[in-house]
C-alpha cells in the first residue's frame, strides 16, 4: 500500500541486527532488547467523569476532577460539549490525511507552508528497537493550521472547529484543578493570560499494524510524559494506551465517545507536585490500525511556571526554557528528562 511508511525498508538494518542479537542473547540484562508481552497487561478503567453534573453537583464533580488528577494523573471525561459529529469528522479528515501516497504526505510543503517537522514517522535517531517508533504523526502548533493551503481546506476547518470547542474545555479543566487546591498563583486568570488557543499544540496519529514477529519488540509511542499543563486526547476503539500505575502498566479501556486526560509535566510543577504527570505510552497492534489525536494544553514560551505552595519542589522556569532543555536531553539520550532538571 503506497500510504504507508517504509519501516522495514528504511530500518532493515536496525531491525535485523536486533533480532539476531535476541536470538544470541539469553537472560542478559544488559541487552537493550527487552522482549515484553504486552497483551499480559491489565485493561483497566480510568475514573469516568461526568461533566454534566458540574451544572447541579459542581462541588462533587470538582472534587471527582480533583481526585483523579491526584491519585491517577490521567481520567476521562463524557458530556465534554464536543459533539460525536465534529469528533467523527475529525477522524474521517484524519484517515484521509494519512491514506495519502508516502512520498506524497513526506514531502516539503505537503501541508502548504508548515515546518519540514509536522509529518514525522519512526525515528531517525533510534540506536535500538525500544526507540523506533511503529507509527506516524502531524505534529503541529495551532498557530500553524492557517498556513495550510486549499488543498485541504476540509481538514483546516475541521481542526479549527475542534480547537474552538477543546480550547475551552481545557481551560475550564485547568481552572476546576487550581480551585481544588487553592493555588496562590499571581493571578486567578492565569491560565487565560498565558494559555491562548495559539500557544497549544495538536498531534495527529496513526498506528499501523505490526508485524507480529515484532510487535513485542516495539513501541507506538515510547514511555513519557507530556509537556503541557494537560493533555486531552480522542482515541478509537482499538485501544493500545497504557499508562505506569504503581509500579505496573495498565492498557486503558476506550469508551465511546469519552476524552482522555491527563496531567502534563507544566501542572505537576505548578501544583507542587500534588498532581501528577504520569509516565504512558502506546504499544502496537498485529492486526488493527490505530488512530488518536491530542490536544496540548500549552503556555505561551515566556510563560513563568512557579509551585504555588512552599516548600516549592522545583525552580521557577518558563516554558521556552522547559522546551529547550527537552530538546537538549532528547538530542543527547534519544528521550526528555523533564521535570528533574528543574528540581531544586
Amino acid at each position: 500500500m503506497d500510504y504507508e511508511p517504509p519501516f522495514l525498508e528504511t530500518y532493515k538494518t536496525l531491525l535485523q541486527q536486533n533480532i539476531e542479537d535476541s536470538s544470541n542473547t539469553n537472560n542478559n540484562n544488559n541487552s537493550l532488547l527487552l522482549v515484553e508481552n504486552f497483551d499480559d497487561e491489565e485493561e483497566i478503567e480510568l475514573p469516568l467523569i461526568d461533566l454534566k453534573r458540574l451544572n447541579d453537583e459542581r462541588e462533587k464533580c470538582m472534587e471527582e476532577i480533583s481526585d483523579a488528577a491526584r491519585r491517577w494523573g490521567f481520567f476521562q471525561i463524557v458530556n465534554h460539549g464536543i459533539s460525536n459529529d465534529l469528533l467523527g469528522m475529525m477522524l474521517f479528515e484524519q484517515m484521509k490525511l494519512f491514506y495519502q501516497p508516502f512520498v506524497k504526505k513526506s514531502s516539503h510543503n505537503f501541508l502548504g507552508n508548515l515546518s519540514p517537522r509536522t509529518y514525522r514517522w519512526g525515528n531517525p535517531s533510534a540506536t535500538n528497537l525500544r526507540q523506533l517508533l511503529w507509527s506516524e504523526a502531524f505534529h503541529f502548533p495551532i498557530s500553524d493550521i492557517s498556513m495550510m493551503d486549499n488543498d485541504h481546506k476540509s481538514l483546516r476547518s475541521s481542526i479549527e472547529a475542534f480547537v474552538a470547542a477543546v480550547t475551552p474545555l481545557a481551560q475550564c479543566l485547568a481552572e476546576i484543578l487550581a480551585c481544588k487546591v487553592n493555588m496562590m498563583i499571581k493571578s486567578k486568570n492565569y491560565f487565560r493570560e498565558n494559555c491562548f488557543p495559539e500557544s497549544s499544540i495538536i498531534r495527529l496519529n496513526r498506528y499501523p499494524p505490526c508485524p507480529k514477529k515484532l510487535s513485542s519488540k516495539l513501541y507506538g509511542l515510547m514511555p513519557h510524559c507530556d509537556s503541557s499543563f494537560l493533555s486531552i486526547v480522542y482515541q478509537d476503539h482499538v485501544g493500545g494506551l497504557e499508562l505506569l500505575k504503581d509500579g505496573k502498566w495498565v492498557r486503558v479501556k476506550p469508551i465511546p465517545g469519552a476524552l482522555v486526560v491527563n496531567i502534563g509535566d507544566l501542572y505537576q510543577a505548578l501544583s507542587n507536585g500534588i498532581y501528577k504527570s504520569i509516565k504512558h505510552r502506546v504499544v502496537v497492534s498485529q492486526k488493527e490500525e490505530r488512530y488518536s489525536m491530542a490536544f496540548f494544553y500549552c503556555p505561551s514560551q515566556e510563560a513563568l511556571i512557579q509551585s504555588h505552595s512552599k516548600p516549592a519542589i522545583y525552580r521557577t522556569f518558563t516554558f521556552r526554557e522547559y522546551r529547550e532543555q527537552n530538546e537538549k536531553a532528547v538530542k543527547q539520550t534519544g528521550d526528555k528528562v523533564g521535570l528533574s532538571r528543574f528540581l531544586l
